[in-house]
């Protein structure tokens, strides 16, 4: 636990090799990243972290927006001696960096799920809820698992989070993307309900170095297609 941006912060960090940071999705934590995080770890020094607010880490002091988790973010970051991290996130922890990436040095960024231009027609809390249910997963990560992914999660939160995930919600982040200089690599599902498709065009179209791969899956395409996730990972990385 670390004293990060005036809140207490949980991360792991293990394996060896180049930096990766994994930022997790809304009402997530740690250990649904692991799912990547683990076997990533037998090549690279995997640093995976509660974003305050989520699992274990202390709810921020104020309503943050992602430009304040991308600051966090980046105390972190020098506070492990992090140097030119390779970032991978999820849905809200993709929006952190895009946000990231576009202030700080990185190596490289690959995105699931991870809208960054405002879309009206998305409810990002019905879509999501929606999508995770239908993960065929959920039935094998156990009750603890599924804590961390549904209405649970979001009827339990305080009236501070919510107006965090609404100033979320309505930040269009294109111009952040447009400043990202790195290649940086979009891995979508082809069914995904809480960012649609679409989304991942108009942000592959922003991106000055930017490539999209679609596969047939939902929301958590990562954990649905983890070993063909993984190998696109690995193609990429070391590229």
């Amino acid at each position: 636990m670390l004293e990060i941006h005036n809140t207490k912060v949980n991360y792991i960090q293990y394996g060896k090799g180049r930096d990766i940071v994994l930022l997790h999705g809304w009402g997530q934590n740690i250990e649904m990243m692991k799912f990547l995080g683990d076997p990533l770890s037998k090549n690279y020094r995997v640093t995976i972290l509660d974003l305050p607010g989520f699992g274990e880490s202390v709810e921020p002091d104020t309503v943050w927006t992602v430009y304040d988790y991308a600051d966090m973010l980046y105390e972190l970051v020098e506070k492990l001696s992090i140097k030119n991290p390779i970032l991978i996130g999820h849905s809200f922890g993709g929006r952190i960096a895009i946000c990231y990436a576009s202030k700080y040095d990185v190596k490289k960024v690959i995105l699931f799920g991870a809208p960054c231009v405002r879309n009206k027609k998305i409810s990002i809390k019905e879509k999501l809820l929606k999508s995770a249910k239908k993960l065929p997963l959920m039935d094998t990560l156990g009750e603890k698992m599924k804590n961390y992914i549904g209405s649970t999660d979001y009827k339990n939160a305080s009236p501070k989070m919510r107006e965090i995930l609404v100033h979320t919600v309505n930040e269009d982040l294109s111009d952040c993307a447009k400043k990202i200089d790195v290649p940086t690599l979009l891995i979508w599902g082809n069914r995904d309900e809480a960012a649609p498709l679409e989304d991942a065009k108009l942000l592959e179209n922003l991106l000055p170095d930017g490539g999209l791969v679609v596969l047939d899956g939902t929301h958590y395409l990562y954990i649905e297609r983890l070993p063909q996730v993984l190998n696109i990972i690995y193609n990429f990385l070391e590229g």
